[in-house]
């Protein structure tokens, strides 16, 4: 039989559910980890690579500390973690053209990486542990997620290629939504504006699992080497390196999520804010104390939004209930854009019959 604590800790429990809120800009301590699968014989090569790596890391801002570790079962596994003072400096520093340099040398030696990023949410340890925990930033309270990850790629195309592109990317074959027991593929958003193409999907699962099952299926494998000679950074999908390097370049982080009414259908829109040099994170940042704040207010047409941000590229997709009207840009994000806000064309929204 159910109590009425019960009871009443369950409707709070769904009452905190239906606002969802995730982000980067807490302020707390990151945990970083790295897994490494280094190829058998490679380890000597690995470690001496590491080690300049790490020389060079231990001067990014916001860098704090790394662990090197390695399998005590199985010497092709490897681990690396790293803390950082917050989330904002490690995404700027491993979304940079500096990192793609920095992290070459260990491509010939590693057959596959997962990196997984942690707020810091407690910490136990001695007196010392405990007292050196009180001085760093912590996040207070665990954030409630709806079982959604939202990632983007971002590409460019040759100017006046766009109306074939387009035609392209909105002609094609959804693939299998099913990955495996655990992942599904949810949605997937195309949007287009000028030369720049932006695909937000949505995944309940594994997310790297999701992108590796999504490259391997023929429709979409057909679809990317169609836009292949369209596009303004040239790649060979038959070339291990050239596709890593091009889909490393394109990633789009999700830096901030908010669904205020996960039951409710409304219009998807991306919006583009080009933001001045070296002001891309700041610029994403301010977008989600908006967001937050739209949150609290009723009277807000936005149910959902997601900023992605590398460099200084940031996309702002957004469900609205009825029409979001104009962009919305307030005086201090002028102050970082170098041009205007755009509402981009939708080019395709497909959802799977179940998600």
């Amino acid at each position: 039989m159910t109590t009425t604590s019960e009871r009443v800790s369950e409707s709070q429990t769904r009452q905190v559910s239906k606002r969802v809120s995730q982000s980067v800009f807490d302020g707390s301590r990151l945990r970083v980890v790295l897994l490494v699968d280094v190829y058998d014989g490679a380890q000597q090569q690995f470690l001496e690579a590491y080690e300049r790596l790490g020389k060079q890391v231990a001067s990014v801002p916001g860098h704090v500390s790394d662990q090197l570790c390695q399998s005590i079962e199985n010497p092709s596994q490897w681990l690396i973690t790293s803390e950082w003072e917050s989330a904002p400096p490690f995404l700027a520093w491993v979304n940079s053209e500096e990192h793609v340099r920095m992290v070459e040398p260990l491509h010939s030696c590693v057959r596959d990486t997962r990196s997984l990023r942690f707020h810091v949410v407690r910490e136990t340890g001695g007196e010392a542990a405990g007292a050196q925990a009180a001085q760093r930033r912590l996040q207070s309270q665990p954030r409630i997620g709806d079982g959604v990850l939202r990632h983007a790629l971002t590409f460019t195309v040759r100017p006046g290629s766009e109306p074939e592109v387009a035609k392209i990317l909105a002609d094609y074959a959804s693939p299998e939504p099913r990955v495996d027991d655990t992942t599904r593929l949810c949605r997937t958003s195309l949007f287009m504006h000028g030369n720049r193409v932006v695909r937000a999907i949505e995944v309940r699962g594994d997310l790297l699992a999701a992108l590796r099952h999504v490259a391997r299926q023929p429709e979409v494998r057909a679809v990317e080497e169609a836009i292949n000679p369209y596009l303004e950074q040239e790649r060979d999908l038959n070339d291990q390196e050239s596709a890593r390097m091009f889909f490393t370049r394109a990633a789009l982080p999700a830096v901030h999520h908010v669904t205020t009414d996960e039951l409710q259908e409304g219009e998807r829109h991306a919006l583009c804010y080009p933001a001045r040099p070296g002001q891309g994170m700041r610029l994403a940042e301010l977008l989600a104390q908006q967001d937050e704040a739209a949150a609290e207010d009723p009277r807000s047409p936005v149910l959902r939004s997601t900023i992605f941000q590398r460099d200084d590229v940031v996309v702002r997709l957004v469900d609205v209930r009825g029409d979001l009207g104009a962009v919305p840009v307030t005086p201090e994000l002028t102050a970082l854009l170098d041009g205007e806000a755009v509402r981009m064309d939708l080019i395709t929204d497909r959802r799977s019959p179940d998600a």
